[in-house]
Formats: structure tokens, C-alpha cells, sequence
């Protein structure tokens, strides 16, 4: 019995062998061009570079100032389609932040009108904004976003300096556990707001849709250019540009995106401390309690 089910795999297996061979003479051999023609692009088409971000490694922390300018570039360019929901104006004036004084925080509260209520009769009603408010949305809601964007809804930018990123591969994302790099959505978000360029001979743009060498899911993006040059203007004399622009408000959405970085690397050193000297005591107590102790 055993022997007659051998002999029906063997003649199988043949059989198959025979098969994959007699289709490969057929065929014949799949060309290089052949192969690179159905093989799925990669994107993003360019992948970002490595910024060099002030609050990169594990010592980095927040520049003040750029964040400052990000805000003023989120304000004055993408707040008017993207909503910032997780946000409050107060967020502003918190340590290791833009750290805008507390009469700053209620001016560029005050910009912006909310809806509130009911009042008295029952109705709802608009007032200046105030500090603890969130910041508000560009539209009612994601169906009113959708209608007024060709059909989909701009994303909303509390999270999106960690939500975006580019994967490293091997051997980058092990590394990474040690240099504590982090900027991968940075790095994406800069290198998609500096992406758009004009297609290459034989690309197809789709209606509505702008070439876009840095975005990761395709080459072509709904969202038009956002920024150009000399759109935003820096009263502390930075250069008015597109890369700068990227850059100030991708740092602005990475600590929107995790507020309290400064902090984290801040106790995480003294903590490491703390053990260095905690380890030393040990070591010294235990000489001294075994000294005289025959081993």
C-alpha cells in the first residue's frame, strides 16, 4: 500500500516537472523589459531626505521660532481645508512649544470666530474665540468637506506628523531603536509639500489630480500646490520660500503630533541618571556589606 502511494507522487511530481518545463519552452524566457513593465511602481516616486530637524536624536528639542512660523504658515494656508480638531488655542502657550504669551494665545484666539450656545432664547450663536477652545474646523462637517473637494475630505492634521512616514527597510528601522529617529513624517510631509512638478513626457495626469514625485500612494495627488514663494510673510526675516515654508510647518505638525517631545527626552535623561548613580550606590554598598565576608 505504502509503496504503490509512493509511486503515485513520484509520477505526479514528474508529471508537474514536465509540465513547468514543456510552458518555459513555450514561453520563453521573460525579458528584463518585460518584467520592469508589470512590476508596481514604488512611491513615492522620490523618497525624502533626512532634514536636519532641531529636535532630531535624543538631545533634540523644538526650535521656538519655527514653530512659530509654522503655526503662521497652518493658519494662513492650510487651515482653510484642513481641520486641526485634537488642538486647542491654550496648546499654544505651553512649554516646549510655540510658547506664545498668554496675551498672544487670546489674540490669535480672538481671529477666529466659534459657535456656541444655547443662549437664553435657545439659539446658537457666534463669539470670538477663546483660549480653550479647539481650533476650528474649515467646514461643518467631513460630508460638507468632501462636497467642497471633489468628493473627498481633506484629512484632519493633529496627528499627522506620526501618522505619516516612508518605510526604512533593513537595516534603518533596528537603528532606529537606538538614535531615536523619529522624523520620517517630517521628512515625508517636506518632501510632499516640495513634490509637485510637471509631469514627464507620456505621464497621464488624471482630471483634478497634480504630479507628485513625494507622495507614497501614487504620482498624483487631488490636493493642488498649497504654497509658492512670498505667500507667507516672516516678520523675523526668514527667507519667504516653499522649502522654508514645508519646513516650518512640518515641524509645526510634529509637535502637534506629540507635544510633549521636549519633556519625554527631558525625564528619560534624567532618569537614565538617576539609574547611572543608582547602579554605582549598589555597587559600592554591596563591597562594603561583603568586604569582610570569606568567599
Amino acid at each position: 500500500m505504502m509503496k504503490t502511494l509512493s509511486e503515485k507522487i513520484a509520477r505526479f511530481g514528474l508529471a508537474l516537472s514536465l509540465s513547468v518545463a514543456s510552458a518555459t519552452l513555450v514561453a520563453g524566457p521573460v525579458s528584463a523589459a518585460e518584467e520592469a513593465a508589470h512590476e508596481t511602481p514604488h512611491y513615492p516616486i522620490v523618497h525624502p531626505t533626512q532634514e536636519p530637524w532641531s529636535f532630531a536624536g535624543v538631545f533634540g528639542k523644538f526650535d521656538t521660532a519655527q514653530l512659530q512660523r509654522g503655526y503662521q504658515v497652518y493658519k494662513e494656508v492650510c487651515s482653510a481645508c484642513h481641520s486641526m480638531n485634537l488642538m486647542s488655542f491654550r496648546n499654544l502657550g505651553q512649554p516646549g512649544g510655540p510658547h506664545f504669551s498668554e496675551a498672544q494665545v487670546k489674540a490669535l484666539a480672538a481671529t477666529f470666530q466659534v459657535q456656541d450656545g444655547p443662549n437664553d432664547a435657545g439659539d446658537m450663536f457666534e463669539r470670538a474665540a477663546r483660549p480653550s477652545d479647539r481650533f476650528p474646523a474649515p467646514f461643518p462637517n467631513p460630508e460638507a468637506a468632501a462636497a467642497a473637494n471633489n468628493g473627498k475630505a481633506p484629512p484632519d492634521l493633529s496627528l499627522m506628523g506620526k501618522a505619516r512616514a516612508v518605510e526604512r527597510g533593513f537595516p534603518w528601522f533596528l537603528l532606529d531603536i537606538f538614535t531615536q529617529y523619529q522624523e520620517g513624517g517630517p521628512d515625508y510631509i517636506h518632501g510632499l509639500l516640495t513634490g509637485y512638478k510637471e509631469p514627464p513626457a507620456g505621464t497621464e495626469v488624471g482630471p483634478g489630480l497634480h504630479y507628485n514625485v513625494g507622495f507614497g500612494s501614487g504620482s498624483a495627488i487631488a490636493m493642488a500646490p498649497p504654497l509658492s514663494d512670498g505667500q507667507v510673510t516672516y516678520s523675523d526675516g526668514t527667507p519667504e520660500t516653499v522649502d522654508q515654508y514645508s519646513r516650518d510647518v512640518a515641524a509645526f505638525l510634529m509637535w502637534t503630533a506629540e507635544p510633549h517631545l521636549d519633556a519625554r527626552k527631558r525625564i528619560g535623561f534624567q532618569v537614565i541618571i538617576f539609574l547611572i548613580v543608582f547602579a554605582g550606590l549598589l555597587y559600592f554598598a554591596k563591597k562594603k556589606i561583603w568586604s569582610k565576608v570569606a568567599h
